[in-house]
């Protein structure tokens, strides 16, 4: 009975967590703790992993319109992917309506460099600038600071600091 229930709700089901991240050290390591605890706790949540490049970004933006959540990882190598740009400029235009909270998670990064696109963050993200058009880095660049003073969490080789 539960499993039919389960399968009537499931196309009405929204995702509630979307997670924007890049990299492989962030897919195996810290995204791989956060997938169990969610699958755990039963929260329902969405991933890119199937999406090829090149590919435009409706499928994705629509995914980020269903969800409830939206978690930002930030590492170092975030700032290479137009992806995960343009996906932060579509959830902080959707929490600056109020439909979508946005959790910046700084995983060993500073916030500043983030906020400030400087270190090595800024690095690649000034080398992406130079292939993109300037209004493509000026919505990077306000998604990147208002995202950057939201609450949420700076993790340094597991401990974490608020």
């Amino acid at each position: 009975m539960v499993v039919f229930s389960r399968i009537i709700q499931s196309p009405l089901i929204q995702h509630r967590v979307f997670v924007n991240f890049r990299g492989e050290e962030i897919r195996h390591g810290f995204l791989s703790h956060l997938v169990a605890a969610f699958e755990l706790h039963q929260i329902i949540f969405f991933i890119d992993k199937d999406e090829r490049k090149g590919k435009d970004f409706t499928h994705l933006f629509k995914r980020i319109e269903e969800s409830k959540i939206a978690l930002a990882i930030f590492s170092e190598r975030y700032a290479q992917s137009k992806w995960c740009l343009n996906e932060l400029a579509k959830m902080m235009k959707l929490a600056e309506k109020n439909n979508l909270t946005v959790i910046p998670i700084f995983y060993k990064m500073k916030v500043d460099d983030v906020r400030h696109q400087k270190g090595e963050f800024g690095h690649h993200f000034w080398e992406l600038a130079k292939v993109s058009s300037g209004e493509e880095i000026k919505k990077w660049k306000e998604a990147l600071e208002l995202v950057s003073y939201k609450m949420g969490l700076t993790l340094y080789d597991n401990r974490y600091y608020t």
